[in-house]
């Protein structure tokens, strides 16, 4: 099922992707799985997504391709 992305949608990655903390800059590896909000559309293939702890607060905020 190919759904369109949009602002806001709550997305799971479906592969492992390197990145950095978002306020220590230190390296991190986000699993596959791991669930992100849509903060920003680039187009309909790549998304600024946020992934944040159970308490809202952001640890990771990067591009990351529709595919």
């Amino acid at each position: 099922m190919n759904k369109k992305l949009h602002l806001h949608d709550v997305v799971a990655l479906l592969e492992d992707l390197p990145a950095k903390h978002f306020e220590t800059d230190q390296p991190l590896l986000l699993r596959r799985g791991q669930i992100g909000t849509i903060v920003m559309t680039y187009d309909e293939n790549a998304f600024e997504v946020e992934f944040a702890d159970p308490e809202g607060r952001t640890y990771a905020l990067l591009p990351v391709p529709a595919s």
